[in-house]
């Protein structure tokens, strides 16, 4: 049976909402190979069908999965929290202060020799952590490792969505297995590279925060190691409106960030003549039925307007503020 341990409060003897709960199940004394660490706010819908793609993992390597509250309007719901009568799985909440701060909180309790972070609306293929463990295993020589990612094709949104990751993932895959592209709807890193107390992820970056660990990392000579075989189906719940609405406050909060990595002297974003080719590259892959022509328009009416976007805040300097680093590069 689960049980319920009581988180240390706050200074202010108060925990977020009173609802300070952490959930789980008795914790083995073994070290699970991977950790799976997922944030979430406000995203209890398509986190129970995440889980429900995770239990079809249990065959394969051992894992614990750590669902991490961000300060969501209400706690876990009852329909989340049963999955800790079948799954390893713990839910901790904390006060809202932005995924990275979750993720980094996510890793301190962690126990897994991988830790594996995934987004509430993801959904694992099929043997995609025996898939992981197989070129984790085979490849010492990495730390870090990227994911495939792939949409839903079953919506005009998720259609788009699986046409944007095929073309970005096979324009920025290198000769030697390698990908400038790091995404952590599906990224893994090794537990050893990673300083637990200090956590890996900057919270002073509001939005693409992935983008920001990957210049942390090339700063370091390292890219992904890409693990084709290991598949993650994004899913998209967002109508197209709600999608156009979400990347014009993306475009604005992630200006910060892409700030933050100007000044490190990485080149992060794709020139003019590498979007053209993208696009049409993506234009020749929409010819296929699966994904047919609507679902490039829709892309590409998504890529204009973050763009316009993004070049409309920078040109006037308006940014977000910034929060306080406690993880500074």
């Amino acid at each position: 049976m689960p049980f319920y341990i009581r988180p240390a409060r706050p200074a202010g003897g108060r925990t977020p909402q009173d609802e300070p709960m952490v959930e789980h199940k008795p914790i083995s004394t073994t070290t699970p190979p991977f950790s799976i660490i997922i944030a979430v706010y406000n995203d209890w819908v398509a986190l129970g069908a995440c889980l429900g793609s995770l239990a079809q993992q249990m065959q394969g390597p051992g894992f614990e999965v750590i669902v991490v509250d961000d300060g969501s309007a209400e706690a876990a719901p009852e329909v989340i929290r049963q999955w800790v009568s079948c799954l390893p799985l713990t839910i901790v909440r904390q006060p809202h202060g932005g995924i990275p701060t979750a993720r980094n909180h996510g890793i301190k309790i962690s126990r897994g020799s991988v830790l594996l972070f995934v987004d509430a609306d993801c959904r694992f293929h099929r043997n995609c952590l025996t898939a992981l463990e197989s070129t984790i295993a085979a490849s010492p020589e990495h730390n870090c490792f990227q994911l495939r990612l792939r949409g839903d094709c079953s919506r005009s949104v998720g259609r788009a969505e699986e046409l944007r990751l095929t073309t970005l993932q096979n324009h920025t895959l290198q000769p030697d297995g390698c990908i400038r592209y790091l995404n952590t709807a599906g990224f893994a890193i090794r537990r050893s590279s990673v300083e637990i107390e200090k956590g890996l992820f900057d919270p002073v970056a509001l939005r693409a925060e992935d983008t920001l660990l990957l210049a942390n990392l090339m700063e370091r000579g390292i890219l992904p190691f890409f693990v084709a075989d290991a598949i993650i189906q994004h899913d998209i719940p967002l109508s197209l409106l709600e999608c156009l609405r979400k990347d014009i406050r993306s475009a604005y909060l992630e200006g910060r960030t892409y700030d933050l990595i100007s000044s490190k002297g990485i080149r992060i974003r794709m020139s003019h003549r590498e979007r053209l080719s993208m696009l049409w590259s993506a234009w020749k892959a929409s010819g296929q039925p699966s994904i047919g022509r609507s679902g490039w328009f829709v892309l590409t009416v998504r890529q204009a307007l973050q763009r316009i976007v993004s070049f409309g805040f920078g040109f006037l300097r308006i940014r977000p503020k910034a929060r306080v680093s406690t993880n500074p590069s």
